[in-house]
């Protein structure tokens, strides 16, 4: 009886050790990944500041006012050049 209680024992013994094992492989692997996407939260985080910086030095009015006087060869308005229009009487 006392072979056999050792034996279960035994057996017990040996799969909480690989539960343990595997439980500590498992954390270690998710670990990995969670470092893993906080580096790329970062990257994101730095490419979306970028991207503002970009869009406000883009949207600049003498940014694109320059693009269209070199680009579409647009002039700006003068009240010389200006049309006004009337609603004729019916």
């Amino acid at each position: 009886m006392s072979a056999k209680l050792n034996a279960v024992l035994a057996v017990a013994v040996v799969g909480c050790a690989l539960s343990v094992v595997n439980a500590r492989y498992q954390a270690r692997h998710l670990l990995i990944e969670l470092e893993r996407l906080q580096q790329q939260s970062r990257q994101l985080e730095i490419d979306w500041a970028q991207l503002q910086l970009d869009q406000s030095t883009l949207g600049k009015n003498e940014r694109i006012e320059q693009i269209a006087r070199a680009s579409l060869n647009m002039a700006p308005l003068t009240p010389a050049r200006t049309q006004y229009l009337t609603e004729g009487a019916r």
